[in-house]
């Protein structure tokens, strides 16, 4: 404007102000997530409530008919025909502004296609509602003719909008496809169709049924592709504002695309939300096979993906492609992530899940690329990535540490993945894209990134990235570091959580509000980061726990430095490095604990300190790349307070969810024994392999469903520390002690570098200490000693696990330990353990000896090879071995007892009360047997299998084998053992 005409009188005009703009491509968003949901859900609704009457036809029905067709899911019962009729509604308005939008944006002049595919869409649509409105149930014709006409129309729907659509673009050739695969799949429908109402052949039903929902997925994927089109649209609502003077224009210098709306940041929480779900997963899927081969299985190399999947970005076409669609990479995220549970086998499930964390990456490194020039909503971003990490920490602290989303959940044990499969595509259908900007937006320059290195940003974010991965991913986790047993003198995974939490929120509001220069000094690092994470090593009990408060908080706050600093290099070539340098240390946090079992497994024996400090020293390195870089971006980062208003409210909910689930786990109740009248007690000791079952399901559901059912009132569970990465940082004691109303010593903690021992116990555990056996060479072997208040007299108890059978030094030396342990006690005693030694040879005659005055639970049982059941001071009434199912590679083995009375104490030494004493089940009390339920075929796959019990018991009915030389019944117990073999299982 020039000064004659800045000296002009002031006019007054009417202005437009802009009210409300949105991208079309979100009509066809909204009209394929209603689309595809109503069916979805309709199904798995069905499955879930009436699958064998779904399945039901006029001539067949399951098993031989197996998979229900459209009709008779979405029309014959309640309530999966009113669901599916709700949401097919929801369609309706996407779909009428979809018909419209698409005249619009494929119009041509001088051309009848448009009028052809505008008509027939909107009769095809009301055709639609024939069909599903009335279902062959209600009028079987009515339905037909709608359902006919309904294909008719398709035909030039499909053809006119094929042909409007642009010449040799993308989504004229998937149109095509897509068209092509519907009418393909017409045939197929017909010909078993025939099968099934001509031929009547059984199971034709269920397989026309997969080509009708083939026709459905068909269908609306081909309207799906108009979002490509419609992404060219806004749609803006304005109106008009007040009169006002004009003294000059007014010049747009801020991108549209500065803050986040409210369906952009729910859609990037949801995106987080299943990203480090899916990321967490991987590594425990993976930690199943090793599991099974005892060492290295090739199926490891899998983890490979992450920093593999980058460098596809380093082809142009793929990167620009991502870019442009980015909620392609989101979608194959959670079809693939969380859609894997599907998959029943092992190694393929393990497989999907692969595929699904490298699009997660790529997701992750995409939406970082494409916001490098915009700090505002950078910064906003990395914060929803952090609130989605809270999120998925909260989600687990409501499941029993389990993420309910992870492919080893299902329903039965406590999933739900179907809500996480339709929220996430949710999520993921909205995922933002490049960010819309004005043409006075686009004359600024872009944000400059100069200086440091891009080596010190990968190494940065290399090291956070593990660190956040492996300590804030579960809020037990870094309280079982501090775990020290009982008394109590630190908090529990239960009582810990909301505190981690509290810590983390306060964090997240606090990083969204300041500037992350508030957090890039050095002395905030060394002194709060360094220290905290010294005081988490070095210490126990609540000073140990403040330390992993101060560090999580610390974590937290320097998440914008780290991702800030990586964005504006060489998107493949960064990540590729960073995701390399999380992955070496992530395999030094296994090397830690696995030494024996993996290459140069010696040089990170039991050195927490290297992993967590190289975490450090890595984080170190990206907050200097921060500092060393000159650019605007430093300067210039500002917050949005909308952005703070949306954050502060969806902390608030995470809060007050916290708090509920803290008030209904937290118990109220004292646990009370089985068999109190009868004042008994069982105890067990079961090797769970980290609970995960033969299938890669996650298993404590039904670990707890045989504790409950064996009676137990104290239980060892051997390998039962997965509260590390490759555990997926969860702890399923909880659920079992949690459900069953039982206390819990979780053991040495994952800093303490064993396999894991835990206690569970209805008796009150007046004191437990933890123990680390002599291991020179081999794995570590811990103990559990523990003293429990057993109707009112003290009894110790021990939970113990050898180390592996190639170190005979470490099995001897830890057999002497825990024989010394053993010997020094005053008390009752019984021993749960894991002693790898065959009965009646080495290292058992140290076990069972003078020193130890222990008694094995029956020394003419031959088939142990691993757990054995010692005691003394208590008197025995039964032992037996309940069969595993496919729960575990290792059965339960079971011991009922009784206190001993002071008249049964001073005849100790004749042995009777150690001794195998047996006698018929009917001249034991009711309220002494063992369940009845395991026998014979037993229940779920678990039977007693310890021996042909009338006939053994018939032979040793009147025997009583006292307190003899175990050499002078060695051969008698040989021919027993010899004739038990051909008896059992």
């Amino acid at each position: 404007m020039s000064d004659t005409e800045q000296n002009q009188p002031v006019s007054v005009a009417n202005e437009k102000s802009e009210i409300f703009r949105f991208n079309a491509s979100i009509i066809s968003y909204l009209h394929t997530t209603f689309a595809y949901s109503a069916f979805v859900v309709a199904v798995g609704v069905g499955c879930y409530l009436h699958y064998y009457k779904i399945v039901q036809n006029a001539s067949y029905g399951y098993p031989d008919e197996w998979f229900p067709s459209v009709s008779a899911t979405i029309g014959d019962r309640y309530p999966e025909r009113s669901i599916f009729q709700i949401l097919i509604a929801l369609t309706a308005g996407p779909r009428f502004l979809l018909l419209f939008f698409n005249f619009l944006c494929l119009f041509k002049q001088n051309s009848y296609l448009p009028y052809v595919g505008l008509l027939s869409g909107t009769l095809r649509t009301f055709t639609a509602g024939g069909w599903m409105y009335i279902t062959s149930t209600d009028d079987h014709d009515a339905h037909d003719v709608f359902m006919i006409s309904y294909m008719v129309l398709t035909i030039p729907w499909t053809v006119c909008i094929t042909l409007l659509s642009e010449r040799n673009s993308f989504q004229r050739k998937a149109r095509f496809y897509s068209a092509t695969a519907f009418f393909s799949t017409i045939v197929p429908l017909i010909y078993w169709f025939i099968q099934h109402k001509v031929h009547i052949v059984a199971g034709a039903y269920s397989v026309y049924a997969y080509f009708e929902w083939g026709l459905i997925f068909l269908d609306i994927l081909f309207d799906s592709w108009s979002a490509i089109d419609f992404s060219k649209v806004d749609i803006v609502l304005s109106g008009s504002a007040k009169k006002k003077p004009i003294e000059k224009p007014v010049v747009k210098t801020k991108s549209i695309g500065d803050e986040f709306t409210v369906f952009e940041l729910l859609a990037n929480l949801g995106n987080s939300f299943v990203f480090w779900s899916v990321s967490t997963s991987i590594f425990l899927c993976v930690w199943y096979f090793p599991l099974w081969h005892m060492g290295l299985s090739g199926y490891e190399a899998v983890i490979t993906c992450y920093f593999l999947s980058p460098l596809l970005l380093i082809l142009p076409f793929v990167r620009r492609f991502f870019t442009k669609f980015t909620y392609i990479t989101r979608v194959l995220t959670v079809v693939l992530g969380v859609g894997a549970f599907k998959v029943p086998d092992p190694e393929q499930r393990l497989l999907v899940i692969t595929a699904g964390t490298s699009f997660a990456v790529i997701s992750l490194i995409i939406e970082l690329g494409i916001l490098a020039d915009q700090p505002k909503k950078l910064h906003s971003y990395i914060i929803t990535v952090l609130l989605g990490l809270l999120a998925t920490s909260i989600s687990k602290y409501l499941n029993f540490s389990n993420n309910p989303i992870w492919p080893i959940m299902h329903n039965e044990n406590g999933g739900y993945n179907n809500i996480g499969l339709f929220l996430g595509l949710l999520a993921a259908f909205f995922t933002p894209g490049p960010s819309f900007k004005t043409e006075d937006s686009e004359k600024k320059k872009p944000v400059a990134r100069t200086g440091g290195s891009i080596l010190l940003a990968s190494l940065g974010f290399g090291g956070y990235f593990f660190a956040i991965q492996s300590y804030l991913s579960d809020s037990g986790t870094l309280a079982t570091w501090s775990w020290n047993g009982f008394p109590i003198t630190g908090p529990t995974p239960i009582t810990g959580g909301p505190l981690q939490f509290a810590t983390i929120i306060i964090a997240l509001f606090i990083t969204a509000k300041y500037h992350p220069n508030v957090f890039s000094g050095l002395g905030y690092n060394l002194v709060v980061g360094g220290g905290s994470a010294v005081v988490l090593y070095l210490f126990e009990g609540w000073l140990g726990y403040a330390g992993s408060l101060v560090y999580s908080f610390y974590l937290v706050s320097i998440g914008p430095i780290i991702w800030q600093g990586i964005v504006g290099y060489n998107i493949a070539g960064a990540f590729f490095l960073a995701f390399f340098v999380d992955i070496i240390i992530s395999l030094g946090s296994v090397w830690i604990v696995a030494y024996a079992f993996v290459p140069g497994g010696p040089l990170l024996r039991e050195r927490t300190d290297i992993i967590l400090f190289s975490s450090f020293v890595s984080i170190l390195a990206g907050v200097a790349n921060f500092n060393l870089r000159k650019g605007t971006i430093i300067k210039t980062t500002f917050i949005s307070g909308t952005f703070l208003k949306q954050t502060a409210t969806i902390l608030t909910v995470c809060t007050a969810i916290v708090l509920a689930a803290f008030i209904k786990r937290y118990p109220t109740s004292a646990p009370v024994p089985y068999h109190a009248d009868a004042q008994s007690f069982n105890a067990g000791i079961w090797c769970v392999h980290f609970g995960l079952d033969n299938d890669m399901w996650s298993s404590e559901t039904r670990m707890r469903d045989l504790i409950r059912d064996a009676e137990l009132d104290i239980i060892g569970l051997l390998e039962s520390d997965t509260q590390r990465l490759i555990g997926g940082n969860r702890d399923f004691t909880q659920k079992i002690a949690e459900d069953l109303g039982m206390y819990v010593d979780y053991g040495p903690g994952p800093n303490k570098h064993t396999w894991g021992a835990a206690l569970l116990s209805k008796f009150p555990i007046i004191e437990s200490r933890h123990h680390l056996m002599p291991s020179p060479v081999g794995e570590l072997a811990p103990a559990i000693f523990a003293t429990l208040d057993i109707y009112g007299e003290l009894v110790d108890v021990i939970v113990f696990h050898s180390g592996q059978e190639e170190d005979v030094e470490d099995r001897r030396l830890q057999t002497q330990g825990v024989t010394e342990l053993m010997g020094n006690s005053t008390r009752p005693l019984v021993l749960l353990s894991y002693l790898v030694t065959e009965p009646l040879k080495g290292n058992y005659n140290t076990y069972v000896s003078e020193q130890s005055r222990m008694y094995d639970i029956d020394n003419t049982d031959w088939d142990r090879w691993c757990e054995y059941i010692l005691f003394r001071g208590v008197k025995k009434v039964a032992y037996a071995r309940i069969s595993r199912s496919t729960i575990t590679d290792t059965e339960l083995q079971v011991a009922k007892f009784k206190l001993m009375t002071d008249e049964e104490k001073r005849d100790d030494d004749l042995g009777f009360y150690y001794g195998n004493n047996y006698i018929n089940e009917e001249q034991v009390d009711e309220n002494l047997r063992m369940p009845r339920m395991f026998r014979g075929e037993g229940v779920r796959g678990h039977r007693y299998h310890v021996f042909d019990e009338p006939r053994y018991f018939a032979q040793h009915k009147s025997q009583i084998v006292k307190d003899e030389p175990v050499e002078e019944a060695h051969e008698e117990q040989s021919q027993n053992h010899e004739e038990r073999q051909n008896n059992e299982d």
